[in-house]
């Protein structure tokens, strides 16, 4: 049997996120086919055709998968899931609003968050906040699981040369409808696709001081931003920087933390981060816990310092 990750894409190019989760397909055994539901999204299927490993790509066009509606790219997938053994999304806000849907029209359980395939039907995922990881065995025939990108290699982008086979779109459930959206502009690199992260918690103390001390920094390096939920709630930065169990999971190669103590719930959306680099003046802050290297000093004379030495 074959394995079907649904692709994400914005209509021109494929999330970074699918590529995590490819790997995960091929983890799975057999061949690995990848679904771009969309409306004028030649070049996202394109872009799917050239990833390594993946034998063919299924293209379905139409109006009523233009904006990614949970209910028909959810019909999308269920009709032709009889011929796949697994369904694996990215455990993105997309994802995770699909992998459900299809899991109660299958009648199937889904796995959630899964870190590593240790056979086709063993998977790992954290529980309790990232402190214990559960070991789960699905005897479902078809598997819908949603695929923790920052457990997963991204596979090769390039250097694959699967077919695009033509998919019948099915019709509009008519269930819900595209309105419109807001999409924030930010130069910086995409918060879960950066190498470099420099994130600031409650210590801040202001909007105004977390962008005079932090964007220094990450322009220096050209590292995207991030806050700590307290900060959010605060005001101090917008939603979608928050990292953390209820914000975005995150694994760069370098994690710089500034003024974020550690609670469980950011560690959550962290620790997996090749490099962690903690500055707090409270030397008992559970952040020191996970840092490669700590600093133990007053950030706002800190930060300033390392951005002159940079």
């Amino acid at each position: 049997m074959s394995v079907l990750v649904i692709a994400e894409h914005d209509n021109a190019t494929l999330k970074g996120a699918t590529l995590n989760t490819v790997t995960a397909a091929l983890a799975c055994g057999g061949d690995v086919h990848v679904l771009v539901a969309g409306q004028n999204a030649g070049a996202a299927a394109a872009a799917a055709a050239q990833i390594a490993g993946v034998a063919k790509v299924l293209h379905a066009d139409s109006e009523a998968l233009a904006h990614g509606l949970a209910e028909n790219v959810a019909a999308q997938v269920v009709a032709i899931a009889p011929g796949y053994s697994h369904l694996l999304f990215p455990a993105t806000a997309g994802g995770k609003n699909v992998a459900p849907r299809v899991a109660a029209l299958l009648d199937v359980a889904q796995l959630s968050d899964i870190t590593k395939v240790v056979s086709p039907d063993t998977f790992e995922r954290p529980i309790y906040a990232g402190n214990a990881v559960a070991t789960v065995q699905s005897t479902d025939a078809i598997k819908v699981a949603t695929v923790r990108g920052t457990g997963f290699d991204a596979a090769a982008a390039t250097g694959g040369s699967a077919a695009v086979e033509a998919l019948a779109a099915v019709a509009d459930s008519g269930k819900s409808q595209y309105l419109g959206s807001e999409i924030a502009k930010n130069d910086r690199p995409e918060l879960t696709a950066a190498k470099i992260i420099v994130s600031g918690g409650r210590a801040m103390g202001s909007s105004e001081k977390f962008n005079e001390v932090l964007i220094p920094l990450a322009d220096k390096l050209g590292a995207a931003l991030g806050a700590s939920r307290a900060a959010v709630d605060a005001g101090y930065a917008p939603n979608d920087w928050q990292v953390g169990q209820t914000g975005k999971i995150v694994a760069p190669q370098l994690y710089i933390a500034c003024g974020i103590s550690g609670a469980i719930q950011h560690l959550a959306g962290m620790k997996d981060s090749k490099v962690i680099v903690a500055i707090n003046k409270d030397a008992e802050a559970p952040i020191f816990s996970v840092a490669d290297y700590g600093l133990e000093a007053d950030l706002f004379a800190a930060v300033p310092e390392l951005v002159k030495s940079l």
